[in-house]
C-alpha cells in the first residue's frame, strides 16, 4: 500500500482534477491518498472537498490555519504522525500521474531506503488534457537536485519527526528532509529511466511575491532564509528537528477562541513602539491577547509632511509592510508551536495578531 499526501491551499480546481483523473486511472490499486487542506479560504474548502468526494480513494482533511502562513511542512507531517507503517509519497497538486506511477513505485519500495522521482516539466502553452502518456519523457526535465517528489519509508520519517516545520511559504523542506535522512545513515536513491509524472505549469513564488503589504500573506525575503537554515541544519548534521507536538495544527476550538478575543493593545507604526512590542512585550505576554497596528494619525498628516521636508525632528515609522515581516517572522522563528492567528485587513491599513501563550 501506497500512502500519497497532497498538501493544498487555494489553488485552482482544475489542475487538481488532471491529478486526480490521473490517479483514477493507476494501473494498480493498492494505494490512498491523504488530501491536506491546509486553511484555505472556506469557499474554496467547500468546493476542493466536494471534489474529493467524487473519488473513493481520497481522504479529505482540512486545516483550521487560514490565519496562519503556508507550512508545507506541517500540513504533510499532520498526516506523517499518524500513518500506520509503510511507505507514503508526498505529492503535489500540479502533477499529473503516469498510468503506471503507483505500480512502478511499489516495485521500488525499500524499508531502509527513499525513492525520489524524475519530472517533466510542461509550459503555460500546453494543454494538459491533450498530452498522451507516450509524450510524457518529451519535456524539460528535473535533475537529481529537485528533491520534492519522493516516496518514505513512514518508520523513518517518523523516528526523524518529519519535514522541519521552521520552513514556511516555500522552498528548502525537501532537501533538508533528503539532508537529514543521509545524516541518519539511510539511503536515497534517484529513479529516472522513464518519466511517470509532469508538471502542470504555474507563475513562479518569486514572480507573485508581493511588494507591499497584501491579505495572502508574505514575508520578503522568505526563500533565502529558509536556504541559510537549511545550511545551518546541513552543517549541524541534525537529524531530528521538531520538537514533541510535530504535525500538531490549529483546532477548530482554539481558533473561534482566538477570534473571539477582544483587543488588549493598539499600536502604530512608529519603529520604536514596535519594536518594544516583539522584543519586550511580546516575549512576555501570558494568556490570550490581541495586538492591532495600523498607521500614525501623525505620519499622515500634513504637518509631519512638511516637518520632515525642512529636516525637523519627527518621530521615525516603520512600513506596514516592514511590521508584516517582522511579526511573520516572529511568529515563524518562536511561536510557531503556538495557537496563534495573524490577519491584515481588507483595506490593507491595519495589521492584527492574536496569540495565546
Amino acid at each position: 500500500m501506497l500512502s500519497i499526501i497532497y498538501p493544498y491551499r487555494n489553488r485552482d480546481l482544475q489542475r487538481l482534477i488532471y491529478s486526480f483523473e490521473s490517479l483514477a486511472g493507476q494501473t494498480s490499486k493498492d494505494f490512498k491518498v491523504f488530501f491536506v487542506d491546509y486553511g484555505s479560504r472556506p469557499e474554496t474548502a467547500e468546493k476542493v472537498k466536494k471534489l474529493c468526494t467524487a473519488y473513493p480513494f481520497i481522504t479529505y482533511q482540512y486545516c483550521f490555519t487560514q490565519f496562519q502562513p503556508w507550512n508545507k511542512s506541517r500540513a504533510l507531517n499532520s498526516v506523517i504522525k499518524n500513518l500506520d507503517f509503510g511507505f507514503c509519497f508526498v505529492a503535489d497538486v500540479d502533477m499529473v500521474f503516469h498510468s503506471k506511477f503507483v505500480e512502478k513505485a511499489i516495485a521500488l519500495q525499500n524499508p531502509e531506503t527513499t525513492t525520489y522521482f524524475q519530472i517533466g516539466f510542461t509550459t503555460n502553452k500546453d494543454d494538459i488534457s491533450q498530452i498522451s502518456e507516450e509524450r510524457f519523457s518529451g519535456f524539460r526535465k528535473s535533475t537529481a537536485e529537485a528533491t520534492g517528489l519522493s516516496m518514505f519509508p513512514v518508520e523513518i520519517l517518523q523516528k526523524l519527526r518529519g519535514f522541519d516545520e521552521f520552513f514556511h511559504f516555500w522552498g528548502a523542506e525537501d532537501t533538508d528532509m533528503h539532508n537529514r535522512l543521509r545524516n541518519a545513515g539511510y539511503k536515497l536513491q534517484y529513479y529516472n529511466e522513464n518519466v511517470l509524472m509532469l508538471h502542470q505549469w504555474h507563475i513562479s513564488y518569486h514572480l507573485a511575491e508581493k511588494k507591499d503589504v497584501h491579505t495572502d500573506l508574505q514575508i520578503k525575503g522568505i526563500v533565502k532564509l529558509n536556504h541559510e537554515h537549511l545550511k545551518y541544519n546541513k552543517q549541524n548534521h541534525l537529524t531530528q528537528v521538531n520538537s514533541d507536538n510535530w504535525g500538531d495544527t490549529l483546532q477548530k476550538i482554539e481558533l473561534q477562541k482566538l477570534l473571539e478575543v477582544p483587543t488588549s493593545l493598539e499600536l502604530d507604526n512608529t519603529k520604536a513602539s514596535i519594536d518594544h512590542f516583539l522584543f519586550i512585550q511580546l516575549p512576555l505576554i501570558q494568556g490570550i491577547h490581541k495586538v492591532k497596528i495600523s498607521r500614525s494619525n501623525f505620519e499622515k498628516s500634513a504637518k509631519y509632511k512638511t516637518k520632515k521636508m525642512f529636516n525637523k525632528k519627527v518621530p521615525t515609522y516603520y512600513s506596514l509592510k516592514e511590521i508584516n515581516d517582522k511579526l511573520l517572522l516572529h511568529s515563524v522563528a518562536f511561536y510557531r508551536n503556538k495557537p496563534y492567528i495573524y490577519k491584515i485587513s481588507e483595506g490593507l491599513d491595519a495589521l492584527e495578531f492574536t496569540i495565546k501563550k
